[in-house]
């Protein structure tokens, strides 16, 4: 199975432009995240009040989600797209798709440092006449980034090792201030200790 992967995905949305409406409405980006046996985590961007002349449209919305997953989750996942909808709220409250773009998640992981930076996807338009035929196809940008964290590995180990060592002071027969075993206090400083030192 292999050591398990900690990893940071951050995700920015930036803006949308060459978007011509029929009529105005409140704009924003849904997108899918897989999250292991075929489901899927949904987020949406804040809604931005349009009219049918935007043409720019900017959100800045940054999300950074945090995640463990084995050498087979890794590999299944560089097989998978992120998807992203451009959505119309309706005054029902329900909500249309206007456009959809897809990235794979493979591009992302063998781009250099694991980082698509600001990159324009192009949105295939959904037949629903809320999209104004023009020149230009409706596109979103996008910068997103994979960090992988080997010091959470660490850290888990060095709660494990603690635990042992505490086991193993117990009935050692050292009395620290509160009655209890000075050695293991002192461990969980080091385990701190060397926890930050992973991250620096």
């Amino acid at each position: 199975m292999g050591v398990p992967h900690h990893l940071v995905c951050e995700l920015r949305i930036l803006e949308a432009k060459n978007i011509e409406l029929k009529s105005h409405g409140n704009l924003f980006i849904r997108y899918y995240l897989p999250a292991g046996n075929n489901n899927k985590i949904q987020l949406n961007t804040k809604q931005i009040s349009t009219n049918s002349s935007s043409q720019i449209i900017m959100w800045n919305e940054f999300f950074s989600l945090e995640c463990s997953a084995s050498d087979e989750s890794v590999n299944h996942l560089k097989q998978q797209t992120l998807v992203f909808e451009l959505r119309r709220r309706r005054k029902l409250g329900k909500s249309v798709v206007l456009g959809r773009a897809e990235m794979p998640w493979k591009a992302v992981f063998e781009s250099p440092n694991m980082e698509v930076d600001q990159c324009w996807l192009t949105l295939v338009t959904m037949n629903d006449g809320d999209v104004e035929a023009g020149v230009k196809p409706p596109s979103i940008r996008v910068s997103m980034k994979l960090v992988r964290c080997p010091a959470m590995a660490e850290i888990e180990k060095q709660k494990k090792r603690k635990q042992r060592m505490k086991k193993n002071y117990d009935g050692c027969g050292c009395q620290g201030i509160d009655g209890g075993c000075n050695c293991a206090a002192d461990y969980e400083i080091f385990a701190i200790a060397a926890a930050m030192e992973g991250l620096v």
